[in-house]
């Protein structure tokens, strides 16, 4: 067990006495498996946010939850299911395509024949898109989303959908494309498009591990956890 691995670097854990940093349950969305897992110390599960939120509500006990947006932390901080929500990270929505893709700008998703894959709209990789294309004209959107072929229910599924080559396109996180490792490219949004991509985390209520979990959001403040944040390729939280 890595009781006193790089967790504790991170978070600036006090000792290792009490059960081990392995011991801590971090339930977090898919597009913070990178620098995640490059941490290590703790028991990661990574799924959609409002499936990892869904299971809370439904009775588990992981000991941080970790969002790609603010609503559903804030939503189980108001029904007293979490304690109060810290933004600690944010994104930036691009489209990934594979890399020699004939698609060149944003304008091209409109074009017959596109295949597209998105987020369902439940999860936030999905709500942000739907954000883009309601600033769209609405013969252009109507287009769009005539040429979505996936919704997935995370983010990871949509760029598999494009490294699978199974559809043309697909909006994701930059974070996602530079954790992709060539397999695909980003084109950027047009900037008046762009939504403000802000990740929430919150200490569960009823951890077993509060005080780590605590320690644990702190870490991802800190100049450390904010320095392997930026290196996978996530900012600064939006300011407020």
């Amino acid at each position: 067990m890595r009781v006193c691995g790089l967790l504790v670097g991170l978070v600036l854990l006090a000792g290792c006495g009490g059960g081990g940093s392995d011991d801590l349950k971090v339930s977090a969305a898919s597009s913070l498996k990178p620098p995640f897992t490059d941490v290590g110390g703790a028991q990661f599960s990574f799924a959609g946010s409002d499936q990892l939120a869904a299971q809370i509500r439904s009775g588990a006990k992981p000991d941080v939850f970790a969002a790609a947006n603010t609503k559903l932390p804030d939503e189980l901080y108001a029904d007293g299911l979490v304690e109060r929500p810290v933004k600690f990270a944010g994104n930036r929505l691009v489209l990934a395509v594979a890399p020699k893709s004939k698609i060149t700008g944003f304008a091209d998703l409109a074009k017959p024949g596109i295949a597209v894959a998105m987020g369902s709209p439940s999860v936030p990789i999905g709500a942000y898109t739907l954000n883009v294309l309601s600033g769209l004209p609405p013969a252009q959107r109507a287009a769009i989303l005539h040429n979505v072929r996936s919704r997935e229910p995370d983010v990871a599924g949509v760029l598999g959908k494009v490294a699978e080559d199974a559809v043309d396109a697909g909006f994701v996180y930059v974070t996602d494309v530079k954790a992709a490792g060539g397999k695909a490219k980003a084109i950027e949004l047009p900037a008046a498009l762009e939504p403000d991509v802000t990740y929430e985390a919150a200490v569960v209520k009823g951890s077993k591990h509060a005080d780590q979990a605590r320690a644990f959001i702190d870490g991802l403040l800190s100049s450390k956890g904010a320095a392997v944040l930026r290196r996978a390729g996530f900012s600064a939280p939006p300011s407020s």
